[in-house]
Formats: C-alpha cells, structure tokens, sequence
C-alpha cells in the first residue's frame, strides 16, 4: 500500500484535486435543489439567501400532497400513470430500437440507404414540429385516453436507433456467422449476442428516453382529455404555472421540482458507468 503512494506523482496529485473540487461544485445545483425542498416558509425568502436549510420539514411534501387532494384526481394518480407510462415507454422502446439497430447495421436490403438518410434527417427536427401529425395519428386510431396514447408518440426513436446502429455495426460479423454456424437462429443470435454486447448503448438510451418520457408534458396536454389519464409531469406544470405570482405557494412548487428531480438523478447514477462505456468501448471487449 505504501509503495503505491510513493509511486504518485505531484501531477497526478494536483490532476485528483482538481477534479474532485471541479465535481464539487458542479454538484451544488443537487445539493440546493435538495435543500430547497425542505425549507420552511421563512426560509425560502431569507435574504441573502441561505445555501442549506437550517430547519429541515417535510410539511412542503404534505402541502403538495393535501393541495391535489382537493382536486378531482388524487396525486396518487398522476404518480401512478408516469410509472405506468415510464416503465412501458422504456421497454418498448429498448425492445423496437434495438431490433432496430440489429437489421440496420447487419443486414442488407433494399433502400436500406433510405432509411438510415431518413432516420438522420429526424433528428433534425423539433418535438414541435410533429404536434399535429401526431395528434391526428393518435386521434385517427382512436387512442386518445390510453396507455398506448402515452407510449405510441416516443415508441419510434431515431437517437436511439442511429445509436444503436453505429454501436451494433461494430460487433465483428464473424462472431454472428460463427452463431449461424452453430445453428442458432436470428433471435437467438439478437438476444444472447447482441442485445449483451449492447447493454452500454441501451443504458445510455434508457436514460434519454426516461428523462424524456418523465418530464413529457405534451402528450397529456394534447391527447389526453381526461384528467385520470394524465401524468405527474402534467399536474406538477399546471401547479408550477399557477403558483408563479404565488408567495405562499412557493413551499410546495419547490417539493414538486425535487419530485420531478430525484428519479432522473437516480436512473443517470445507475446507468452513469454504462453511458461512459458507449463512448470509450467499442461492440467487443
């Protein structure tokens, strides 16, 4: 142990410090936002403002749960639906992506040339942009108030397919034909061969694609009418916007943002080293 403290060089020491104070200060955004929730009334209008709460209360918490309580649909029941709506969102779109990336980077087909141009030129334009089609899409196939309505809109992803076709493309072909050899089939080979070796550009998507979803306000504004059929994210953005003006209730606008807050940070914390090995690895290790 001692030999290897020796072997530290001054560079290596200042190159540690460095960092370590650089992700120090970029994690003060967390650490406020954290904070932030849990202060008293009194606390939130200090001035000059306080970094860190001095009397910790979980009243901001009660505060948003009682104010939906006194709506028409419990807060229960916008949690539930972006769970329902994540959970589903992201497998589907892992399962149609990668199948995606598979026939695109190893496979040869007529205007195969056309697609990838038209999945690169996708990704040019805005969510915007798509509104209308989609509303007329959703409301052609008569989804509106659904699950599926929620979920069909973010199911073809081209980020995640032009990821994963650069990602797949770089597995060798021999490992697959050395696979047919053996008699496996096509989706033996996809599930045990290239969905494993794929795993660093599927959690890299899962995390673009749950950020997304989570946070998606358009869908529940545009296609759902009822309100049991909204998400988290919509009611918090309504509550937001309608405590803009509001002193009293600031409290409770600061507990819905580290609601909307927290399950992003956990789901990049569980997928961080993963989204690291998409950028320095290749398909093969």
């Amino acid at each position: 142990m001692l030999r290897k403290f020796r072997n530290i060089t001054p560079f290596q020491v200042i190159l540690v410090t460095v960092f370590t104070a650089l992700a120090a200060f970029m994690s003060l955004p967390i650490v406020f936002i954290l904070n932030h929730a849990f202060k008293p009334q009194n606390e939130l209008f200090l001035f000059p403002p306080q970094f860190l709460v001095q009397n910790p209360t979980m009243r901001n918490f009660e505060s948003l749960i009682l104010h939906a309580s006194n709506a028409t649909v419990p807060f229960t029941r916008y949690l539930f639906n972006s769970l329902i709506v994540a959970g589903l969102t992201l497998g589907a779109v892992i399962i149609v992506s990668t199948m995606a990336g598979y026939v695109l980077a190893k496979y040869q087909f007529h205007f195969k040339q056309l697609i990838l141009a038209l999945i690169t030129l996708s990704l040019m334009f805005a969510p915007e942009t798509v509104g209308i089609p989609r509303y007329l899409i959703i409301s052609g196939l008569g989804i509106n108030n659904t699950y599926f309505g929620h979920i069909l809109p973010a199911l073809a992803s081209p980020i995640a397919v032009f990821m994963l076709v650069g990602f797949i493309s770089q597995i060798p072909g021999e490992l697959l034909e050395a696979a047919k050899i053996d008699g496996a089939s096509h989706f033996g080979i996809f599930a045990k061969i290239v969905l494993p070796l794929s795993t660093p550009a599927i959690a890299t998507i899962s995390i673009f694609t749950f950020q997304g979803v989570w946070g998606d306000v358009e869908t529940s504004t545009l296609f759902m009418q009822e309100e049991t059929m909204r998400t988290l994210a919509f009611y918090v953005n309504s509550l937001l916007s309608g405590l803009q003006n509001s002193v009293s209730g600031q409290n409770v606008a600061a507990a819905a943002g580290l609601l909307m807050f927290v399950p992003n940070l956990i789901i990049f914390l569980l997928f961080q080293r993963r989204v690291l090995e998409t950028m320095v690895h290749s398909g093969i290790k």
